[in-house]
């Protein structure tokens, strides 16, 4: 049994690299096979987290000298209904087995989000290794990824566009330019730095391809990115920033008609693909993907976009938070006819509930009011959700980063 008093918790450095990288290979279980596979060999894994360490907050407890639980947040940006937030983007969570159930990343999570809140990062996102876990800790569900599988006789007839097709290297500058201008028209997508955009393409087959749509001003409108083998047309990501730019990325998917027998891919809205298709008799497996949590309640309503009334609203009500103590307790919402809301404590009793989780995935629009009222996750008066309903903007988040 390893004495919790062997134990300090402190930030892991650039000498800490190599042991950062053997934990997160034990963990996710990356064999040697899995890295051939995309290229990699053991220096380049190392050399390619060096930046995590550079630039994300990374924390670990240390038994001596050796690296036994860590987490790490980089340091990212997402849009939420049109407003720029600063995110942390929790990854490399991880302890080593002997360690576990002594409270280790319960405490390591802890000091994760308190950085956040420091600097105002106050949203942060995950992708789950377990979803009830997470939930327990504040995290809920706020994306969905929908695999799907058209037939070569199913895909769509080409349609006339004013723009083109063109293929170019993955890192082309018109990929991210299409990027940025598809991410800052949408609600949840990740605003992508060099960080970013790095750990987009960290597990890539090298065969990886990507074909951009030009409108007729010339200007990069969307992308595929895709590989084929085996007769199938894989996916791995489809953005547009207009209907004529899917239906020219649609249009260059139907031209590989004699080279492949199916389309297989991913799409990460809540929009099924089968409406948009003339024979809609496809299959779709919708799957939950990234989850969020409010860091800190006060800093992310004070940033958050309403959508207008004639009238002042208010709503008083106890908010839990199974982690954060600023999160807990009697809080009143308070929003202006602009849209502009502040929230602040209160001494105000009253006998509406909601928890962290419940009102992370209802203000990024990922579950509505009314639906969590029906399920018992908001405890109000059928006038408030009337109110919350009226006040939230109806879009869900789309998210198709991993990291």
């Amino acid at each position: 049994m390893v004495k919790k008093r062997q134990l300090r918790m402190k930030k892991v450095g650039l000498e800490h690299l190599e042991q950062y990288n053997q934990l997160l290979r034990y963990v996710f279980q990356v064999t040697d096979a899995d890295l051939r596979k995309v290229g990699w060999e053991e220096r380049d894994i190392v050399h390619a987290k060096s930046p995590t360490l550079e630039q994300a907050d990374v924390w670990g407890w240390f038994d001596g000298d050796k690296l036994v639980s860590q987490v790490a947040v980089y340091p990212f940006q997402v849009r939420i209904f049109n407003k720029t937030y600063d995110m942390g983007g929790l990854t490399g969570v991880g302890t080593f087995p002997e360690y576990s159930n002594q409270g280790l990343m319960h405490k390591l999570l802890y000091q994760a989000l308190e950085k956040m809140r420091e600097k105002k990062q106050s949203i942060s996102y995950l992708y789950p290794y377990s979803i009830p876990y997470y939930r327990r800790k504040g995290w809920e569900i706020i994306s969905d990824k929908i695999t799907f599988e058209v037939k070569d006789y199913q895909l769509p007839k080409n349609k006339q566009v004013a723009g083109e097709v063109g293929r170019v290297g993955i890192e082309s500058d018109d990929v991210k330019k299409a990027y940025k201008r598809f991410a800052l028209q949408t609600h949840g997508a990740m605003l992508r730095d060099d960080l970013a955009w790095d750990e987009y393409w960290r597990w890539d087959l090298d065969d990886l391809m990507a074909a951009v749509y030009y409108s007729d001003d010339g200007q990069p409108a969307g992308y595929v990115l895709y590989w084929i083998a085996d007769e199938i047309f894989h996916i791995k990501d489809m953005i547009f920033v207009n209907e004529e730019a899917r239906s020219g990325l649609w249009n260059f998917i139907s031209a590989h008609f004699s080279m492949i027998s199916k389309v297989v891919g991913n799409i990460h809205t809540d929009e099924p693909l089968a409406f948009l298709l003339e024979d809609a008799d496809i299959k779709e497996v919708i799957s939950p993907y990234y989850m969020a949590r409010i860091v800190d309640v006060e800093q992310f309503i004070a940033q958050y976009p309403f959508k207008p009334d004639t009238r002042e609203r208010e709503w008083t009500f106890n908010l839990d938070d199974p982690l954060l103590s600023w999160n807990q307790g009697p809080f009143t919402l308070r929003i202006d006819p602009a849209g502009n809301g502040e929230i602040f404590r209160t001494a105000e009793r009253s006998g509406a509930r909601i928890d962290i989780q419940t009102m992370t995935t209802m203000l990024l629009g990922y579950k509505r009011p009314d639906y969590l009222h029906k399920i018992g996750r908001i405890a109000c008066s059928p006038e408030m959700v009337d109110m919350l309903e009226d006040a939230i903007e109806q879009q869900t988040p789309y998210f198709s980063d991993y990291f």
